[in-house]
């Protein structure tokens, strides 16, 4: 069922619908479907004008439950042609099979959002019977334009955006359409034809929003790319295509030109065999060629996602109905069971006709937000609310829409009013900044910790010079690149070069210029390792140097950096193709580049989560006392071969020159909870890792190491929520072979997080053959006398733990560590969410306010690893402090609290309140994203994350 809310659920009512009921996949005059006894699991839905719903389902529901469910509440009747997309664990777009179980398809519920979009389109508008439909269609129509996927030339673009603005605001009003299309982003690259859109809107006087719809839908139907989604491969050549399905059969592009299509009538049987795509045609005696095209995908999961693809619109397209299920085989399975499950488009059209249902008219009230789609990277406008329950775009502070406010123009202000203000050069302005942040990252490595290791005898040389040979070219060439970034930033500004125009206004010939073979051994992270555990002198001297400042980070962390800059070159090279549309300058060389980027970041996926979870073990390691054997022979097999796999990408890609074979013991969550006992409810804190859960509490050691006092084996391990029981709220009940244990969480949330996280913990060490040994070097018992129960409570002043300059110089970063963060704020981490702050990393200058201060200080801030690192400038060694976020809510500034400045956002927790400024609306929007990932992990779901997205 839908969540119960104030404001109107379903579309047709936010329309102002009468109520109804859609029927979708359902029978003829049926409800909603019964749910299934058990436990009702929340299941996040964002719909196509990008808000979003929840609803709840039974955890043995299938999909057809949760898109029935989705369709009553629209009151969509004709629900067939939209399905459910989500990402997978492989940051893959998969739908949703309605005939499984949605939890044995989504892992992680809480930290996915499916959203609901169009996924069969048909070659005729007018078959689709409903208003609504095809409005939900125009609205897809509208995303594809905006996301640059429906490429089209200006003409149908401008005519196209007429329609859909026609649509929202009524007849052409010179200031009101010009003020509009100022606000909204309906193209790539809209300012272009402006113009022309202008000019367009002009001529649909008396239009109503069902004509625009018409008309729009009209033009869309006639363009090349009308509902296409492009699957990468190659042919047998190895030239470089893309594939496609759609109502006639698989097309053949090469770019955006389609080149080839394989009518149904023609083709007599698709299949996939490893990552050969293979289509068989029907014998022809006309044509000469081979009757068994073969095309080279991605991957396995590449291949078999298309094939499902094709399946479904075959069948949805040339069937009559739905097919029958295969019958199960007594003996042996051969080939998938997958197959369509859904009306056909012939009985959808037969179903309308024959039961006559009653259209249901509707009225559009527009929604008019700057950006046009109220969202920040697909996240609906429900989370950004202002103090006062007033909701805000989560893009700018209320004061941009406050003609009433006295703006002050100071230095800063005035400065950035000479800038360019296309978004292209805020993406290459974000390149520049985290480029100047990640050679400094190298610099630690290759000056700093180089000079340290240099001085002591006792560190072996070959450690030395593995770390000097894979890191030092690797500064050398970033230093190179970020002075050509830096000057063609300083041209595309216009200081040096303002008679030039246009030329310099581009990054991605940059970019793929600098694509070279570099070589990064990432066994310089293994090998220092071995070292430290073999020669005690060596691990002293990596503890110290973490004690600088200048390491402002766990080492370790430093040692992946090349790998986590892959990712986000590639994000940014995303935003760039997004950005411009195919006939722009700089659109060849960026999509050359993240083809180049992304086949990389594609074969370093698997080593790259292997080697976060082992450094993460590593760092767990370092806060840890009483436990001696994480990530050491016997728990972790680790083995380097011989050989080296040369990949070619550059700077951007340390190239993985070596195979690892992993057998790790992975981490999955770390947190606070509260462990009952004789002496009632106790602070612990808890370590959940792939075969135990470890429980601590906080030592009095000079580095605050959190001591252990027991662990349970997850095998054999059930789990059971208790609050009636006990009493206790947010409570449950863990029940091992030998002992059972009773925990209490925080709140409902972090509660859902841990039984989610156990039990998948405990399904993971079920399938193990047998259980394993225990992972303590020692007895440990829960009433140890050497440590006292309360075990250090006394907490110190949020002072202390955001980072002052004393709390660095008294404990050298060790209590301001994920763990002890998590310990103060009473909260958890998930190797999830480690995984999300890889990929959100920033940097760049900010203007920050105290809460009862009246100036701006201008600082160089640095994010990552769940932190705000503040300098003086960039050029800086250090940081003069840090701010944990992990507990902290990110929103703008209210109307009552007087800041009126542009592109602001408030961070705040308890008592303490900072407020930031930035630039642009773009880096306002990138700050607000990145925070969001920090702060969301300790607060609620995850929107998206490198494991489990949407």
């Amino acid at each position: 069922m839908v969540e119960p809310a104030d404001r109107p659920s379903a579309a047709g009512q936010r329309l102002g619908a009468p109520e109804s009921f859609g029927v979708s996949t359902l029978e003829p005059g049926l409800r909603p479907p019964t749910q299934a006894p058990g436990r009702q699991v929340s299941i996040r839905v964002q719909m196509l004008d990008d808000t979003q719903e929840v609803f709840q389902i039974s955890q043995r529901s299938p999909g057809k439950v949760l898109f029935d469910l989705v369709c009553v509440h629209l009151n969509l009747t004709e629900g067939d042609y939209f399905g459910l997309e989500y990402q997978d664990h492989r940051k893959m777009a998969v739908w949703l099979d309605l005939l499984k179980p949605t939890l044995k398809q989504i892992r992680r519920p809480k930290n996915t959002i499916l959203r609901f979009v169009v996924k069969f389109f048909p070659p005729d508008h007018t078959l689709l019977s409903e208003e609504l439909t095809r409005y939900l269609f125009a609205l897809q129509v509208k995303r594809d334009l905006a996301c640059g996927r429906l490429i089209c030339n200006d003409t149908s673009a401008a005519l196209m955006v007429s329609h859909i603005i026609q649509s929202e605001i009524g007849d052409f009003d010179e200031t009101q359409s010009w003020q509009h299309l100022l606000h909204n982003k309906y193209l790539p690259d809209q300012d272009a034809i402006r113009d022309k859109i202008t000019d367009c809107h002009r001529q649909h006087v008396g239009q109503t929003p069902a004509v625009s719809d018409y008309h729009l839908l009209e033009i869309a139907r006639r363009l090349e790319m009308y509902g296409m989604r492009l699957h990468p491969a190659k042919d047998r050549e190895g030239t470089k295509l893309n594939l496609s399905v759609a109502h006639t059969g698989v097309l053949v592009f090469q770019g955006y030109t389609k080149i080839n299509a394989f009518n149904w009538s023609k083709v007599r049987k698709l299949s996939f065999k490893r990552k050969r795509f293979l289509i068989k045609l029907r014998a022809d005696p006309t044509n000469a060629h081979h009757d068994t095209l073969e095309f080279a995908m991605a991957s396995r999961d590449c291949c078999k996602i298309f094939w499902k693809i094709c399946v479904e619109y075959h069948a949805f397209f040339r069937l009559f109905e739905e097919p029958k299920p295969k019958p199960k085989p007594i003996l042996f399975t051969r080939g998938s069971s997958f197959r369509f499950s859904g009306r056909t488009q012939k009985q959808i059209i037969d179903y309308v006709k024959d039961s006559e249902l009653k259209k249901i008219p509707f009225e559009r009230f527009p929604q008019v937000v700057v950006n046009g789609s109220g969202s920040v990277n697909g996240q609906g406008l429900g989370q950004g609310q202002s103090p006062e329950g007033r909701l805000l775009s989560p893009l700018t502070s209320p004061l941009l829409t406050d003609a009433g406010c006295v703006r002050i123009e100071d230095e800063e202000e005035a400065r950035r009013k000479k800038f360019p203000t296309d978004k292209a050069y805020f993406i290459a302005k974000e390149l520049l900044t985290t480029e100047r942040t990640y050679l400094k990252d190298l610099q630690v490595i290759t000056e700093s910790f180089h000079g340290v290791a240099e001085k002591d005898e006792a560190f072996p040389e070959s450690v030395k010079n593995l770390i000097s040979t894979s890191y030092d070219p690797l500064y050398k060439f970033h230093q190179g690149f970020l002075k050509e970034v830096e000057q063609r930033l300083a041209q595309w500004e216009g200081r040096s070069n303002a008679h030039i125009k246009g030329d310099y206004q581009r990054i991605g010939d940059i970019l793929l210029k600098n694509i070279q073979v570099v070589d990064v051994h990432l066994e310089c992270l293994v090998e220092l390792e071995r070292a430290c555990r073999s020669i005690r002198k060596v691990e002293t001297v990596c503890r110290d140097f973490e004690q600088q400042r200048v390491c402002y980070l766990p080492f370790n962390i430093f040692l992946l950096r090349p790998l986590h800059r892959l990712l986000h070159y590639k994000l940014i090279l995303e935003r760039l193709c997004k950005h411009y549309p195919p006939t722009h300058d700089d659109f060849r060389d960026c999509r050359a580049a993240l083809a180049d980027i992304s086949e990389m970041v594609v074969q370093l996926q698997g080593t790259m989560m292997k080697m976060e979870n082992f450094q993460k073990l590593l760092e767990l390691k370092k806060d840890l006392t009483g436990i001696d054997i994480l990530a050491i022979p016997g728990r972790v097999g680790l083995q380097i071969s011989s050989h080296f796999v040369n990949l070619s990408l550059s700077a951007f890609c340390p190239t993985l020159g070596h195979m690892f074979v992993f057998n790790l013991q992975e981490f999955i969550r770390l947190g606070c909870l509260s462990k009952l006992s004789g002496k009632g409810l106790q602070q612990r804190m808890f370590f959940l890792f792939s075969d135990s859960l470890v429980y601590t509490s906080r030592g009095m050691t000079p580095s605050n190491q959190f001591k252990v006092h027991g662990q349970l084996p997850l095998y054999g391990m059930t789990i059971r929520e208790s609050e009636e029981e006990w009493g206790v709220p947010h409570s449950f009940t863990l029940f091992g072979q030998r002992q059972s244990v009773v925990v209490a969480a925080s709140c409902a949330s972090e509660m859902e997080r841990w039984v989610e996280d156990i039990r998948m913990a405990i399904d993971l060490a079920e399938q193990s053959s047998s259980p394993n040994a225990d992972l303590l070097s020692t007895s440990l018992s829960d009433n140890s006398k050497s440590l006292s129960e309360d075990g250090g409570a006394e907490l110190e002043s949020e002072e202390e733990l955001c980072g002052s300059r004393s709390s660095l110089e008294r404990q050298g970063h060790r209590g301001n560590t994920t763990v002890h963060v998590c310990w103060h704020r009473n909260t958890s981490v998930s190797m999830v969410d480690f995984s999300v702050a890889v990929e959100n990393q920033l940097s760049g200058n900010l203007l920050r306010k105290f809460k009862n201060s009246n100036g701006w200080q201008k600082l160089w801030v640095v994010f990552t690893n769940f932190s705000l690192f503040f300098y003086k400038s960039h050029q800086d060694d250090y940081p003069l402090a840090s701010l944990p976020l992990l507990g902290y809510s990110v929103t703008v500034p209210s109307e009552s609290e007087n800041i009126h400045k542009d592109y602001v956002f408030k961070l705040h927790f308890k008592s303490h309140v900072y407020y930031f400024r930035s630039e642009s609306e773009y880096t306002f929007e990138r700050w607000m994203e990145v925070i969001r990932s920090a702060t969301c992990s300790a607060s609620r779901p995850l929107p998206s994350t490198r494991k489990d997205l949407y």
